[in-house]
């Protein structure tokens, strides 16, 4: 199949680097550092073994890039309105969009936006940053879940697992409602709290206070999640997702290196969107909401 990749940072770097590596024929939108890749290539320095990719299919606009299969989309929530004229010169009908992103709610506007085209949600569980150009720094982890919104060909569904999983990335299936609330009960605690607090992963977690404070924030998107009808989501999952921390590199979330870079945070995907839908079906999550507020006010200081 023919990949594209639309955001070429930490995560579509790494995915689609690795894909090409595989043997996946991949083509990258660059933004940036397009020059730079086109030139010298990719490198990605990962945990599980560095490459380098020295021919890179590396392109400045869509409209250069050859009609694709798969789309990964890598970019930030915030810039999903770019999506209504980056994707279309790749697509056909039947082109399978993969939204490697955060939060809530993502699937639900971008197929407003693109009615008939068939999305899959992708939950990445990686630390991961672009840390210069032409460079990827993966620090632990690299799974990833596919969640299926709206694809009805089942056939190219999981012959994208397929290829991610011949490219050496752990990945599975996942129903998609438990696929993003299940990476919300990572990201919502961790990403706030790190900038809040002006801190990183592991130190958060040392303190008696705060490792108390994200349990319960871990927890009440969990609870939310199982009033939306989310099954497969319990204490169980806040354990080891504390655990999984526990061992983690020190590690400042996607979040933190917007904030600390004056870029606009994913506030909305990540929090106002889930307290919506949340407190629609009966299920506030207070400490969630106050995290929030916290987050508008310092997003709005910082611009």
């Amino acid at each position: 199949m023919v990949y594209g990749v639309i955001g070429t940072g930490a995560l579509g770097g790494f995915y689609g680097g690795r894909l090409a590596k595989s043997g996946q024929e991949v083509h990258f939108l660059l933004h940036s550092d397009y020059e730079y890749v086109k030139e010298n290539g990719l490198q990605v320095d990962s945990c599980d073994g560095s490459f380098h990719l020295d021919k890179v299919n590396a392109y400045s606009s869509t409209t250069d890039m050859p009609k694709c299969d798969v789309v990964l989309v890598g970019l930030k929530t915030i810039n999903n309105h770019l999506l209504t004229s980056l994707l279309p010169p790749l697509l056909r009908h039947n082109t399978v969009v993969v939204l490697i992103q955060n939060g809530i709610g993502v699937e639900d506007d971008v197929q407003k936006m693109f009615p008939d085209q068939p999305l899959v949600a992708g939950l990445a569980f990686i630390c991961c940053s672009k840390t210069e150009p032409g460079r990827v720094n993966q620090q632990c982890y690299g799974s990833i879940n596919f969640g299926n919104y709206s694809c009805k060909d089942e056939k190219t569904f999981h012959t994208v697992i397929d290829d991610f999983t011949h490219a050496g990335i752990q990945c599975a299936e996942v129903e998609y409602l438990e696929a993003r609330w299940r990476k919300a009960v990572w990201n919502v605690p961790f990403n706030g709290m790190t900038v809040v607090l002006n801190t990183q992963t592991d130190l958060l977690l040392k303190h008696p206070s705060t490792r108390e404070l994200i349990y319960t924030m871990m927890m009440e998107v969990i609870t939310a999640a199982r009033h939306l009808g989310v099954t497969g989501l319990d204490r169980s999952f806040a354990d080891k997702m504390m655990e999984m921390t526990d061992n983690m590199t020190p590690y400042s979330p996607s979040m933190r290196l917007d904030f600390d870079r004056h870029r606009p945070m994913e506030i909305n995907y990540i929090y106002l969107r889930p307290l919506q839908i949340a407190a629609e079906a009966g299920c506030p999550m207070p400490h969630v909401d106050a995290l929030a507020k916290m987050l508008s006010y310092i997003g709005a200081c910082n611009d």
